[in-house]
């Protein structure tokens, strides 16, 4: 098999190559990536760290985090051919002179450089400064960001502004790996190319809209981090804001990527605002305690992060949007995420509105709305619930719901669902930024987030418990109770 013309070599640099990221996402990500024929060969992956390996110890290391994170046995071929890209560079990134390291490297074999930031953030000013001062920036050069970019709208624009002096901003990848599930870009095609959605995805006949993303873990390591952040700031910000913006989205008038992203940015800027007047109706935050998940006992979030009596930050969060144009007022989107839930999962849950008669109320007085589940993980597919005559004799009509079921993995037998690093890596690496964020949006989002973050503070907010393995605090169900509503179960 031959490479894609479209690929071209490039150098791809991993400030961070020691870290969680890089190990679990990035180095399979690649390596599925030369499986597929989308690594040009002469492309190199430059690991960058604080540690004493040459490019055999860092190889070693790749091959052991590629046995651990993928779900299959390395083909000796393929590993061949991708450990030969592979090489590592010692810098400490807070040194801006020993940059010359990585410039040395680049410069035997001057590629288009893809400078991928898998680090805290409070090293970008130094990484700019490194890249800038030995030309690792030029015209065509890229840089690829890990998201939450800063914790409120000011840092946002201050590490923006950083970035913008090294890079222009059409060279600027801010990742989102939500973006990159095939469920999210299959959201697209749903709506754009199916008449019998696109007519009726609207405020005329969608009822309301939930939005979950379940997690089973904790914070898993990341004490001072999510300490500092919370659930509102790591996942609702980023991930639940660009779910809730594609879905909601008018067709743009093409699929390049502005086109694509100044739609989504209506929807954000459309947003109703929650602040200190109505923020105790529209948002809950919860925090878990210990309980238990697949009937194994788990710590509360005080005992995993060390602390006795107290901290403020929410492991859970369920909120109620609005959104103020005129294809979906009227329209409300409920979204929850939160830590230590019974299942990992993430869906979208459509519900239309009901049918002003019933002609079969002599058996059925009400029926269930209608409703589609966009299912994103895990057992990615759609279902559609709609109502059916049950077989019988009987002159009266007895009806029940049904399920009528798209799955990827029966659809599409031979063909695997790449993972969202595999397809924003090969995006970025062909300079494509639909499936990026734009830093207008990035500091949308946060605008809308800021508001409620100071409402909790100044008025405040009581902090609700939940036990490890529930579905968060009760009051997250009274938020829909009191519309009549109440959260899919998932099955």
């Amino acid at each position: 098999m031959n490479y894609d013309q479209k690929i071209s070599a490039y150098d791809l640099i991993i400030f961070g190559a020691k870290g969680d990221l890089s190990k679990r996402k990035l180095l399979p990500a690649l390596y599925q990536l030369e499986k597929s024929f989308k690594l040009h060969i002469n492309t190199r992956i430059i690991g960058v760290g604080r540690a004493n390996w040459d490019k055999e110890n860092y190889r070693k290391i790749v091959k052991d985090c590629i046995m651990k994170f993928s779900n299959e046995k390395i083909n000796k071929k393929i590993w061949n051919k991708f450990s030969k890209k592979l090489l590592f560079c010692n810098i400490d990134v807070n040194d801006t002179s020993s940059f010359i390291k990585l410039q040395k490297i680049i410069n035997q074999d001057r590629k288009i450089l893809i400078n991928y930031f898998a680090l805290p953030q409070h090293t970008f000013k130094s990484l700019c400064k490194g890249l800038k001062k030995f030309q690792l920036n030029l015209k065509k050069d890229r840089v690829i960001l890990e998201k939450p970019l800063g914790n409120s709208l000011q840092t946002s624009k201050k590490i923006n502004i950083q970035i913008n002096k090294v890079f222009k901003e059409k060279r600027i990848f801010r990742i989102d790996h939500y973006l990159g599930k095939e469920t999210i870009l299959n959201l697209l095609a749903l709506k754009f190319s199916n008449s019998i959605l696109f007519t009726n995805w609207s405020n005329k006949t969608i009822d309301h809209v939930q939005i979950t993303v379940s997690e089973e873990v904790g914070i898993e390591g990341r004490l001072s981090y999510f300490e500092q952040t919370g659930q509102m700031r790591d996942m609702v910000q980023n991930h639940l804001l660009q779910i809730l913006s594609i879905l909601a989205m008018s067709p743009p008038i093409n699929l390049k990527a502005n086109n694509i992203r100044n739609e989504k940015l209506k929807i954000l800027k459309s947003l109703r605002t929650i602040d200190e007047k109505n923020i105790n109706k529209n948002t809950i935050r919860g925090q878990y305690q210990s309980g238990k998940i697949n009937n194994i006992k788990v710590p509360s979030y005080l005992k995993e992060i060390g602390k006795k009596n107290y901290s403020n930050t929410e492991t859970f969060v369920a909120i109620k949007v609005n959104i103020d144009n005129w294809k979906w007022y009227g329209v409300p989107f409920y979204l929850r995420t939160g830590k230590r839930l019974p299942k990992k999962y993430s869906e979208i849950v459509i519900y239309f509105k009901p049918l002003n008669m019933n002609l079969f109320c002599q058996s059925s007085k009400k029926f269930p709305l209608n409703k589609i589940v966009i299912r994103l993980q895990p057992n990615e597919g759609i279902d559609i619930f709609i109502m059916n005559k049950i077989p019988g004799l009987d002159s009266n009509y007895t009806l029940k719901e049904t399920k009528l079921n798209f799955d990827y993995k029966h659809s599409f037998k031979n063909l695997r669902i790449y993972d969202a690093y595999e397809r924003l890596l090969l995006d970025s690496s062909l300079g494509i930024q639909s499936l990026f964020v734009r830093r207008d949006e990035i500091e949308e989002s946060w605008k809308w987030i800021d508001s409620i973050i100071h409402a909790w503070k100044n008025k405040k907010s009581k902090l609700e418990f939940y036990k490890a393995g529930t579905w968060g605090p009760q009051s997250s169900n009274d938020l829909l109770k009191r519309d009549g509503k109440y959260w899919n179960i998932y099955s």
